[in-house]
């Protein structure tokens, strides 16, 4: 999973919010309400919504096109478990909850990949 979260508001502009995903080369955002709350999820898949429903300008902010019903996974589940939840649930992305509910991280179908890539391998490459 990485630890290393990017957050937004529901307030933040859709426009940044594009330019964050594109400039660190991630697919999805943490939202954090104004107590650091899990608000939502913001995902490249959500754009296509954006794309969709506002053809000659891309305006509005991460609230109106974020993924509000949160699906997590706590810290102690089993790489097993989230990705049997990921492929249930049909979704890319899934926040990590620490013991206090709080978000530590975010496992990625991408990150489940490499997973599965480096115990197939001998682990030295």
């Amino acid at each position: 999973m990485s630890t290393d979260l990017l957050t937004v508001t529901p307030d933040t502009d859709i426009n940044k919010a594009a330019d964050i995903l594109l400039d660190e080369g991630v697919g999805s955002l943490i939202v954090l309400d104004a107590d650091d709350n899990l608000a939502g999820v913001l995902t490249s898949t959500d754009f296509v919504t954006v794309v969709s429903t506002n053809h000659s300008s891309y305006t509005g902010v991460v609230g109106d096109y974020m993924t509000e019903d949160v699906l997590t996974v706590p810290s102690s589940a089993t790489l097993y478990n989230a990705a049997v939840k990921m492929i249930r649930e049909d979704v890319q992305h899934l926040p990590v909850a620490g013991d206090g509910n709080e978000i530590v991280g975010m496992l990625s179908a991408t990150d489940l990949t490499a997973q599965l890539t480096y115990m197939g391998s001998s682990g030295t490459d």
